[in-house]
């Protein structure tokens, strides 16, 4: 691929990138100088073929979102040069000027532009390409499809006498083929330098204005917030249940499945309207982030809070309180400004470096909490061996080895993402680009269920609360996992069976009783 085809393409990526929207709009947008050629790119989006027939690019009027057709339509497309530009013209002149609209798949990229003599790659035709390629000098040289010699597709857009604007009447380009689509406003003309562009344009697939590589989303959010609603029946029925012995653990875990029920929700509704509007509502997805952003800060503070072992070994966070608040403050905020840029409205390329200077504090984020959460972890563990805490100390190890194997998945998955986008520079994996996200709320959620199994909320809860006696008596907790199922007020009749061999009688049992309570109380 040559130097002037991987720009041209490369900038049609970064511009569509970050314009998370179906309705494009281009407000006095000015054309760029890339070879020979000045450009502006109007979008790239993966389209569905449509699933009834198309008629021929005609004037139209709004349409069902739903009503199984796929087209780019182009609305208010108006051109404006300089007035030195038009000066150099008579008012009789009938074209004193040409934009070219070129639409075509990424498959195609290679039908744009020539090169005379294998030499430096042209996007218009120069008289020595006219020689070689048969172009017409002064357009854009454009060479049919292999698969259909009707594209790339190619409107003309002329300049009268001396006017200063041109306009695209309002039509549709329909789309019968599933691609990625790439599309370009570009002028051959020297005299054009410094034009100017407004108007927008709508690309809808057969479903409604969602892109396609993000159409799947809107179903998979559906998928997650039942998933998430079925963990909050199954938490909050054992949470409710056992009321009187919930931990403050509990209640924090309590609080990170409820926002994340909610999350999935509004995630839905915000690509519910995309695909019906065309554009991303702004209130809503600035919802949609924060509320994300808060429950990725939540979940990971509670990661950290559950391996320092708060409420198992240690009954506060003592001096580290402000210093988990503190890291927690700025994840949060990192995590809403990195989201805010991605997702809500239409992003510039200005917005597209700031968006790329964010990743890298988030990044770092990430991995000191991941150090500090295992490092914490490491200590836990080893008091709880300690102390002979045998279900205290079985609970963590599961708990480390699934944040493990969590932390593997991560990692490999990064590699996985860095080689899709690496071997697939021009999107046309875009099918399967969802998975890419998905898969990140998929491991939260896996992670999220593992939690709540370990700490589900029962009547033997307070097996994991802080004790300060030394050792907790470690035949005792194992009592009370093994007879979990046995009635609190029994609990010290299965001790007092552990410690006698011979019989028991009635006062020795009643002094047990006392003792398991004052026990409680400390707990």
């Amino acid at each position: 691929m040559n130097l002037v085809t991987l720009s041209l393409v490369s900038l049609l990526i970064c511009a569509s990138g970050y314009t998370r929207a179906s309705i494009h709009v281009y407000d006095r947008d000015p054309f760029r100088e890339v070879g020979n050629a000045y450009l502006v790119s109007g979008g790239s989006e993966g389209l569905a073929a449509s699933r009834t027939p198309n008629p021929l690019p005609r004037h139209t009027d709004p349409v069902n979102v739903n009503d199984g057709r796929s087209y780019i339509r182009f609305q208010n497309i108006t051109f404006r040069r300089s007035e030195a530009s038009a000066a150099k013209y008579s008012k009789t002149q009938r074209r004193t000027g040409l934009v070219q609209v070129i639409i075509f798949e990424a498959a195609d990229r290679d039908n744009i532009g020539g090169s005379p003599y294998g030499g430096q790659r042209s996007i218009c035709c120069t008289p020595d390409l006219a020689k070689v390629e048969g172009c017409k000098q002064g357009e854009v040289i454009r060479i049919p499809s292999a698969r259909d010699s009707s594209w790339p597709v190619t409107v003309n857009v002329y300049f009268r006498g001396k006017s200063l604007t041109a306009q695209l009447k309002t039509t549709e380009a329909p789309i019968s083929k599933t691609g990625m689509y790439n599309l370009f406003f570009i002028s051959c003309d020297p005299s054009l330098k410094g034009m100017t562009m407004s108007g927008q344009t709508s690309w809808k697939g057969p479903d409604g204005y969602l892109p396609g590589r993000m159409a799947p989303l809107k179903k998979f959010y559906v998928i997650m917030a039942i998933a998430y609603a079925l963990l909050c029946v199954a938490w909050f029925s054992q949470y409710v249940r056992f009321w009187d012995d919930v931990l403050q653990l509990q209640h924090c875990i309590s609080v990170v499945v409820g926002v994340g029920l909610f999350e999935m929700i509004l995630w839905y509704f915000d690509y519910a309207y995309f695909n019906n509007t065309g554009t991303r509502p702004v209130a809503l997805t600035t919802w949609v982030v924060t509320v994300g952003a808060a429950r990725r800060t939540v979940s990971r503070l509670l990661m950290l809070c559950v391996s320092m072992g708060y409420g198992v070994v240690r009954p506060t966070l003592g001096g580290l309180t402000t210093k988990v608040m503190l890291i927690g403050v700025t994840y949060f905020l990192s995590t809403e400004l990195l989201n805010i840029t991605e997702y809500v409205g239409a992003i510039s390329d200005i917005a597209g470096r700031a968006r790329v200077i964010l990743v890298l504090p988030n990044a770092l984020l990430d991995a000191f909490l991941i150090m500090w959460i295992f490092t914490s972890l490491s200590k836990t563990l080893t008091q709880l061996q300690a102390k002979r805490s045998s279900v205290k100390l079985d609970t963590y190890r599961k708990f480390s080895n699934a944040l493990l194997i969590t932390v593997i998945l991560a990692v490999v998955w990064i590699g996985y993402e860095v080689y899709f986008k690496a071997t697939d520079p021009f999107n046309e994996k875009w099918q399967s680009a969802w998975i890419i996200t998905a898969f990140w709320d998929i491991l939260a959620f896996a992670l999220l269920c593992v939690i709540c199994y370990l700490w589900a909320p029962s009547q033997t809860s307070q097996r994991y609360a802080y004790s300060e006696e030394r050792g907790e008596d470690s035949d005792g907790e194992e009592s009370e996992a093994l007879y979990s199922g046995t009635p609190k007020g029994d609990i010290g009749l299965v001790k007092q069976e552990r410690r006698e061999k011979n019989g028991q009688n009635e006062d020795e049992f009643d002094l047990d009783e006392d003792d398991g309570t004052e026990e409680g109380k400390r707990e």
